[in-house]
């Protein structure tokens, strides 16, 4: 029988965030600064014949909470809903707060959890050295994976320091 044998030393490096990022606009905002300036040096390349971006959305998610309390305000119910996008998150936010047939349903009135709510988003990222790596935002904490070379991390690190939102 053959040995497994290492052919590569990919890593993980994470840092917990002081405080959660505060709602769902300042998180996109992050996300689209990134996408925008791209202070990591990300550059294009080109998959099996295909131009990709050096730096684009790779997979997210954005989760609703919502309450349902009756009269005296205890809660008596929840609901979450899982979005794919933003714009899906905020118009299934919507949707749930005004849908009055589910209130009737649950049997009280929705309130929104905010401080409960989840945001995810992962963007895969293409080094100058040719090392593709992800760098995943959510509300808590900002993980980079599968990079090899310190000086991604670096990269990363000394940019998100600058970003108030990141201490």
């Amino acid at each position: 029988m053959g040995d497994f044998v290492e052919t590569n030393n990919q890593k993980t490096a994470t840092r917990e965030l002081a405080a959660p990022i505060a709602d769902v606009s300042t998180f996109e905002t992050l996300i689209q600064s990134v996408l925008d300036d791209n202070p990591f040096g990300c550059t294009d390349y080109t998959e099996d014949g295909v131009d990709v971006d050096g730096i684009a959305r790779n997979r997210e998610t954005y989760t609703v909470k919502v309450n349902y309390e009756n009269t005296e305000g205890k809660k008596i119910g929840a609901l979450s809903l899982r979005a794919p996008t933003v714009a899906a998150f905020a118009a299934g936010a919507a949707d749930v707060m005004a849908n009055t047939d589910l209130g009737t349903a649950m049997g009280g009135s929705p309130v929104r959890d905010a401080s409960h709510e989840a945001f995810s988003c992962r963007l895969k990222c293409h080094d100058p050295s040719g090392e593709l790596y992800f760098v995943t935002f959510t509300r808590n904490r900002v993980t980079i994976t599968s990079y090899g070379d310190n000086a991604i991390r670096t990269a990363v690190e000394t940019w998100a320091d600058t970003v108030p939102a990141l201490a």
